[in-house]
């Protein structure tokens, strides 16, 4: 392998890996904060990038029809249990959130998609159409249920999953879509040539991250997420209320799955099943990174682009295979790291 083709490779698992690490940041907040592992992530970026490929073509996008229905759902089941709690005060700050939020920016891409707004506006609409999402799944799927057992809450996100690449085959189609890139530019460096869309890649993926780090550490709502995240019945006890947080949580993965979604568009054809794997590498990452640590689960997932990138190059029908086996020395390891420390509390 010549310094050029490695460039090459390098360049192209870079800009993967950073989206990896957007969905890997976003699944270990959702996990922390949650205890949710949400299998999904993946298909809200699919649906991203289908929701642009269908703007692109002036269509009205199927999603507009989920996040409606969501809506109304997510707001009758909140409303029914404000009512049977004695807090029917709370109904027009549910109704703001659930329903009429939601519903305008649906119907505002509705009338907006015909029209073929520039590809900014149309970047902002499909985004906007998925962040809605995952807080009114979290309210419709996982609320009534967020003191079951982790394993209960995986086994319903795995059934989520399949739910919504069964709708995202019936509203997108079984075709791939690839949408134009968001610029032309284009550079050389150390002998590789680099596009302007993988530049934007790598630039956005540090700039979510460093003002995710910032929110965390000199927010309110931020460090309300992270007492939620290591201490649920602690963050309780001092007024943080875990629902709350949870919204906000599911509130920023849906951004991070989003912007995901339109950063790989251009780069890779999208299918409606094309989440899952998406999701897949990215869990990896984060098992790398521990599922604990933000900045491990970004490394994590870099690391993941890099050797699908070179896997791919060595043998591109085995590189899924390569990159999922690096899992089993990795658990394994864990396993007896986390075997050593029992003993030693024992002790």
């Amino acid at each position: 392998m010549s310094f050029d083709i490695a460039a090459i490779l390098a360049v192209d698992g870079i800009a993967s890996g950073a989206i990896y690490a957007l969905v890997a940041i976003g699944t270990v907040l959702l996990f922390s904060v949650t205890r949710v592992m949400f299998v999904p992530f993946g298909d809200l970026a699919a649906f991203t990038a289908l929701t642009l490929a269908a703007l692109d073509d002036g269509q009205a996008p199927g999603t507009i029809k989920l996040v409606i229905v969501l809506a109304l759902l997510a707001f009758a089941m909140e409303a029914v249990a404000l009512v049977r709690a004695g807090r029917a005060a709370a109904l027009p700050r549910a109704a703001l959130f659930y329903l009429a939020v939601p519903i305008a920016i649906a119907l505002a891409v509705r009338v907006l998609a015909p029209m073929t707004p520039p590809l900014p506006v149309r970047l902002v609409m499909a985004l906007a159409l998925i962040v809605p999402v995952a807080p009114l799944l979290d309210r419709i799927v996982f609320r009534p249920v967020a003191d079951a057992p982790v394993l209960v809450l995986l086994i319903i996100a795995v059934a989520l999953h399949f739910a919504l690449s069964g709708l995202g085959l019936l509203f997108f189609g079984p075709e791939g879509v690839r949408t134009q890139p968001l610029t032309s530019w284009s550079t050389e460096i150390l002998g590789a040539m680099v596009s302007g869309q993988t530049v934007c890649i790598v630039i956005a993926a540090i700039a979510l991250s460093a003002l995710l780090y910032v929110c965390f550490e000199f927010t309110l709502t931020g460090k309300a997420l992270r007492a939620t995240s290591s201490n649920r019945t602690g963050a309780r006890l001092m007024g943080v209320r875990p629902a709350r947080a949870g919204a906000v949580a599911y509130v920023l993965g849906s951004v991070l799955a989003g912007v995901s979604g339109l950063l790989i568009a251009p780069v890779n054809t999208i299918f409606y099943d094309s989440g899952f794997l998406i999701g897949l590498k990215a869990f990896v990452g984060a098992i790398i990174g521990g599922l604990h640590s933000y900045p491990g689960a970004a490394i994590g997932a870099v690391i993941v682009g890099l050797l699908e990138s070179f896997s791919s190059f060595a043998s591109s029908s085995l590189k899924d295979v390569i990159v999922f086996s690096v899992l089993v020395p990795i658990l394994v390891w864990r396993s007896f790291v986390s075997l050593h420390v029992e003993e030693e509390d024992e002790e």
